[in-house]
């Protein structure tokens, strides 16, 4: 899951989709890659530091609502701020992601922060990738950055499975009529026929989609019948562009992607 500028409701997004292949019955994990600002543990309410297996190394990932989770925002202080430079985000990405017993899944979700930068390239040069979803707003700044997501994936010869466009337009609750919250001229359909990649879903502005209620049980609870429907469309067509880049893949004999970290036990009390 990956922007090109921040504040597009990425995570949001990451979030939502992860918790809804999960109610479908995949097995699902989610690693939040954005080392500087980690906002994974706090959507969905866990402040607890996930535990180590018997070796002391592995780190057992937590569960909510059917997914488990990992985040470096689990291991450090709340309002702890990481410095780092690009080594060291290279090294300690890379040994999360290794040292983490995700076991047997269907699908992991990694929430990249904004940009094209260090993270982004650990991602792709180091974790094998099925493919990457793009967000944006119709914002023409936000679209601008997205294009540029879209050519980093490119460059690296990773797929892009598609595009979704988060605070499209608001559905006004009195009077159920649409409204553009930006000026919208084209937006992602812009991108979607630039780069020919699908558009996997577009997300309404809904202000009961909290992103800091830990006590939202699942997340989308109060969301509107409107949004719901939305990250509906989004999860099916994000898991059928899944399923025919993986047949794809087999089709060429590339195999199957290597398997992950398996379950590792707790140590004993």
């Amino acid at each position: 899951m990956a922007s090109g500028k921040g504040g597009v409701g990425k995570s949001t997004i990451a979030v939502n989709l992860a918790t809804a292949m999960a109610d479908r019955g995949a097995r699902v994990g989610l690693f939040d890659a954005d080392l500087y600002g980690p906002n994974v543990p706090q959507m969905l309410g866990i402040d607890d530091k996930p535990a180590h297996a018997k070796d002391e190394q592995t780190l057992l990932p937590i569960k909510r609502h059917g997914v488990k989770v990992l985040s470096m925002g689990m291991l450090v202080g709340e309002d702890e701020p990481v410095v780092w430079r690009g080594p060291m985000v290279d090294k300690v990405l890379t040994q999360l992601w290794r040292d983490t017993a995700w076991g047997e899944l269907d699908y992991l979700v990694v929430d990249l922060p904004p940009g094209t930068g260090d993270a982004q390239l650990t991602l792709l040069q180091k974790i094998p990738v099925t493919g990457g979803v793009v967000v944006t707003t119709p914002q023409d700044v936000a679209v601008d950055d997205a294009r540029k997501g879209l050519r980093m994936f490119e460059e690296h010869d990773s797929t892009v499975l598609g595009l979704v466009e988060n605070m499209s337009g608001f559905v006004c609750p009195e009077c159920d009529a649409s409204h553009d919250v930006f000026a919208h001229a084209g937006g992602s359909h812009d991108l979607n026929r630039e780069f020919d990649v699908p558009m996997l879903g577009a997300i309404p502005m809904d202000p009961s989609v909290r992103t800091d209620d830990p006590e939202q049980n699942p997340p989308l609870a109060d969301a509107s019948a409107e949004v719901r429907e939305a990250f509906g469309a989004l999860t099916d067509a994000t898991l059928d562009r899944v399923g025919a880049v993986r047949r794809r893949k087999v089709a060429r004999g590339e195999g199957h992607e290597p398997t992950i970290r398996e379950d590792a036990e707790p140590p004993s009390p």
